[in-house]
């Protein structure tokens, strides 16, 4: 029996939720084992799992306002098909009320709640159908509260409305709460722009080139699995936001000599670094991780640059511990918050705590301390993150040239397309901000090593 949609979704949430996983790996794991096959029930599926997340805040302030009942003794199964459901009432118009409601009292009795649970959960969901027209949609201030219309948590408003304002905070976070295109960089060794685009618009996709990343492509509208995409089996694209592929454009043209991606993760800078290098270069990926590293080794595969790349399948350190060589280039992708990435994770708001900023400092310190003896004399280390906090950013490297005099920040101009170069601060640090960009939050830094 084919599974439920909304089933589905529920349990992705419960489990999202309860474990702090991110949501596209249990997308992904759960769409493969419930082979959800047609396409509009993997759509609705992501739908509603990215929504309910978006929007969460208000959904729940929506739900408090109604059940009297506190949410957080409610069962998560309860609360979670509240969640969808009332997302469904009040944010997509196409689904009728009546069928989102009889659709969640069914799957609440599939799973044995009992009666009185579910009349509770008919009458509530009813009642929200009843007035939603006369209930406040997010965007107005002046009926629903600030921090509950912007659906993020109250440290992280705090943080950003300090730093920078109340409107730009607004922005910002109806930035992370709009769902954002598919970006695709381009294979230059398989496909150009105009070719590729022309295969996409054979298949009925509309897309258009990226305006700042020189081989982005931005796809719009309704879309099937990347994996069915034209070009995907041929390796002729890698999912990627345009902020991303500007990061590898940083060391300017790559020399000869060997180059360290140090925290090589799924492969996407890694891929693009292959790309970019030149004839008989090699360069070395660290990712200790085996899932990771088995999708790095596919990623590459599919693209074609798997014989000029060593995985390393341990962690830098026991890397550097051995490591009998410089390298000219380095490239320190740490792991951060990901809080530059809300808008296409938008559980990260919600798994993320202030304290966590502290942890992910430690180690990306400690990581750029590990990358900083494998450069040679003369050579570029770029450091970069996914995150909009200066924790995990500036700070990061004040500390590391505090205790590395023969290290220094070499601006990121130059190396960039003369049209990214407004997102290089004056620090010479390159930034990216969803609502200032249109791109995801990234941050990077230049180090140059004197030797």
């Amino acid at each position: 029996m084919p599974t439920n949609p909304r089933v589905l979704a529920i349990a992705i949430l419960r489990q999202g939720a309860e474990n702090g996983v991110a949501i596209d790996q249990l997308r992904d794991e759960e769409l493969r084992r419930h082979r959800m096959a047609d396409v509009r029930d993997r759509r609705l599926v992501m739908a509603l799992v990215y929504g309910v997340l978006r929007w969460q805040r208000y959904l729940d302030w929506v739900l408090a306002e109604h059940a009297h009942h506190p949410l957080q003794k409610m069962k998560p199964l309860t609360l979670q098909a509240l969640r969808v459901a009332i997302f469904q009432i009040l944010f997509m118009d196409r689904i009728p009320d009546s069928a989102a409601i009889n659709e969640t009292i069914k799957l609440l009795q599939a799973a044995h709640q009992p009666r009185w649970l579910t009349g509770f959960v008919n009458a509530l969901l009813r009642a929200i159908s009843a007035r939603k027209t006369a209930l406040p949609g997010p965007s107005e201030a002046e009926k629903v509260p600030w921090r509950v219309g912007l659906s993020h948590p109250d440290w992280l408003l705090e943080r950003w409305q300090t730093r920078y304002g109340h409107e730009a905070t607004a922005r910002l976070c109806q930035a992370n709460n709009t769902p954002p295109p598919l970006i695709l960089r381009l294979n230059p060794a398989r496909t150009n722009t105009n070719n590729f685009l022309e295969l996409l618009t054979q298949a009925g996709i509309v897309a258009a080139p990226g305006a700042v990343a020189p081989d982005s492509v931005v796809l719009h509208g309704a879309l099937p699995a990347v994996e069915d995409l034209p070009g995907f089996a041929a390796g002729l694209f890698m999912v990627q936001d345009q902020g991303a592929q500007l990061i590898p454009l940083l060391f300017g043209p790559l020399p000869a000599g060997p180059l360290l991606d140090g925290c090589a993760g799924l492969g996407g800078k890694t891929t693009h670094l292959a790309s970019l290098l030149p004839a008989g270069a090699r360069l070395v990926a660290v990712e200790p991780h085996p899932l990771r590293s088995i999708r790095l080794r596919e990623n590459l595969t599919r693209l074609g640059y798997v014989d000029r790349v060593e995985i390393i399948p341990t962690g830098l350190a026991e890397y550097a511990h051995d490591c009998q060589k410089q390298f000219p280039s380095i490239l320190l992708d740490v792991p951060c918050s990901g809080l530059g990435v809300i808008r296409r994770h938008p559980e990260i708001r919600w798994h993320r705590r202030l304290t966590d900023l502290a942890h992910y400092q430690a180690m990306q310190s400690e990581l750029l301390n590990m990358a900083a003896p494998l450069l040679a004399p003369a050579g570029v280390l770029v450091y970069a993150t996914c995150s909009t906090e200066p924790e995990e950013n500036e700070a990061v490297i004040e500390r590391f040239l505090d205790h590395h005099p023969d290290f220094s920040i070499s601006p990121c101009t130059p190396t960039l397309p003369p049209v990214a170069r407004i997102f290089v601060d004056d620090c010479g640090f390159f930034r990216t901000i969803p609502n200032l960009s249109g791109m995801d939050g990234f941050f990077a830094a230049r180090l140059v090593h004197s030797g």
